[in-house]
Parts: C-alpha cells; structure tokens; sequence
C-alpha cells in the first residue's frame, strides 16, 4: 500500500479508537453488579449483533472476528498480521497433537479463522504429515507429538509448542520491515519470557527444563534468565532488576496476577506511540492488539463477576488500556 492508502486506513482507525474502551469504561463494567448486568453493559455498547443472545462468550467471539472484518477491509495484504496470529495457530497445534494422542476430541478448544486452519493442522498431525504444515511450526509439531505419545508428558508437549510459537514471533519481527511489529515481537517474547521463567520458578522447573522452555531475544539474556529461576524467587527478582524488565521484578513481589498484567501492559505500552504515526501499517497493527487486549480484559471481568470473585481481585487482573 502506499503512504496516500495508509492514510485514508489510519484515519478509518482513528475513528475506530474513539469506540474503544478507556480505563473509565472498564470501571464502569466493574461497577456492574454481576455477569448479567455486565453483559448487558457490553450489548447497550454496541458489543455482539443486535438479537444475539446475551452469551458473554458468544459476544466476544463476535467482536473479535469484527476487528479482522476491519483489517481485511482496510488492507488487501494481511500478511503483516500474521505474527499477531501466531499465538492462536500454534494453540490449535497444542489441541491438535493432544487430541490425536489422546483419542479424546477437543470441541471448542480450537480458534476459528487462522492459517493454516484448524482443520488443516489436525489433518496434518493425525496423518503424520508434519511437512504439509508451514516450516515455522513443521518441526515443533513432529516433536511434540513424538514427545506426547511416548512420554505422556502434556508439559513437555505445551512447553516444545510454546517455545516454537515464540521463536515463530520473534523471526518474523526481525524479518518484517515495519517498526511497530519489530517492537512487539522483541516486547511479546521478553514478556513471555519472563512469565515462563517466573512460572518455573515457582515449580521448581530444573535449569535445564527453564532454558529449554526460553525464546532467545535481544533485550533479555535467556541463560541468565534460567539460572536465575533455578536459584530461587529473590535470585530472579535481582536478575530482572538488572535489566530493561525491572518493573516485572517489583510486580512479582505483590502477586502473580500483578505480574501477569504487567506483561500485557509492557505489549501496550509499546504500541501507544503508533498513534501519531499516520503514514503507516503501525496504527492499523496497534489497533488490533489494542482490540485483543480490551476484549481480554473484559473476558477477565466477566469470569471473575460468573464466578463470584470480590471486585478487588478481579482488579488485580484488569489490564491497562491503549486509549
């Protein structure tokens, strides 16, 4: 696209921004009594289709697949939203080798709309056709099934699948020559890095098994990282102290679900400058990571109000928002 076509996009974007939900919405769903009443406060928004029912869920889904309507309107090459999708197609790949090794079918677990389809990939590894899938994730499926069905080991199994996915991300942000998917993929993978870590640590995971499970990138020393976790909680906090990342120390010293927000908000927070970047796909990439992470956030509110849980803790896990 040319400069001319982004920005007509972008300025279609920017009139999209002003309908997403600001920290004072979020406040108000938490205001909301209970998970009907916060359903309804989605449908009086706009969320979901008029006459839909009131399923959270089902409204979700439906706002998720209205930002990529958006997308594929606004842009003829999706291409540089594919490393967004990354996360949901190697989860597919996760239900796919489990299901085949298994024999127990996996309904609903799947995402719909990604490439290769979900169906394509559970074709794929149940007719051990592991190079008809997409070099990126050929490998990591051939040994994740292998591992799954003669170990039984479902951890090693998501921990092969997971670290695939974030070597998938961080290689295609390299790759990219868009600025704004280069500081997301460098941002998305020292976060998950550093919650695998901290997640390890807290299991008491061997040096090896953390290494193993860690995503190189340019901003985090992954050795440094493992030997870290391995040695202890206090050992990792001064680790992360030492680096671009020490905010995640002083998180983690008030709870995993602190911790656990702060990594999405670090992905947030790197996006925020593409909103006054008008001659660009970065609004656009933005844009949809914005969506991901509010509909997230409102899932988060949601379970939290379903299942009964006090408002303090359900405000201990609501993310940051992009506007």
């Amino acid at each position: 696209m040319s400069d001319m076509d982004y920005v007509y996009a972008v300025a279609r974007i920017r009139a999209k921004e002003t309908k997403l939900f600001s920290d004072a919405v979020i406040e108000q769903l938490l205001a909301r009594p209970d998970y009907e009443s916060c359903v309804g406060f989605l449908v009086e928004k706009g969320w979901g289709d008029a006459g839909e029912t009131r399923d959270g869920e089902a409204i979700l889904s439906r706002e998720r697949d209205k930002t990529w309507e958006v997308m594929r309107e606004l842009t003829p090459d999706m291409s540089v939203f594919r490393l967004l999708d990354y996360p949901n197609v190697f989860h597919n790949l996760k239900a796919a080798v489990k299901e085949v090794c298994t024999g127990v079918r996996m309904d609903h677990i799947y995402y719909n709309d990604t490439e290769p389809s979900a169906e394509e990939i559970l074709a794929a590894v149940r007719n051990k056709e592991f190079d008809a899938l997409p070099e990126y994730m050929a490998g990591a499926a051939r040994e994740a099934f292998e591992t799954l069905l003669h170990t039984g080991d479902g951890q090693l199994c998501d921990c092969i699948v997971d670290r695939a996915a974030l070597e998938a991300v961080y290689r295609a942000g390299q790759e990219s020559r868009t600025p704004v998917l280069q500081d997301y993929a460098e941002s998305m993978v020292a976060s998950a890095d550093i919650r695998i870590a901290a997640r390890c640590q807290k299991t008491g995971k061997s040096e090896e098994f953390i290494l193993r499970a860690l995503a190189p990138c340019a901003t985090l020393s992954v050795e440094a990282l493992a030997a870290a976790a391995a040695a202890g909680e206090q050992e990792l906090q001064a680790c992360l102290k030492g680096t671009a990342y020490a905010g995640a120390a002083d998180a983690l010293a008030v709870s995993q679900s602190e911790f656990d927000r702060w990594c999405d908000n670090q992905v947030i927070e790197a996006m925020k400058p593409q909103k006054y970047n008008p001659f660009s796909v970065g609004p656009l990439v933005a844009y949809a990571l914005a969506r991901e992470n509010e509909i997230k956030t409102v899932r988060i509110i949601l379970s939290g109000k379903r299942t009964g849980m006090p408002e303090a803790a359900i405000r201990e896990r609501v993310r940051e928002m992009y506007v």
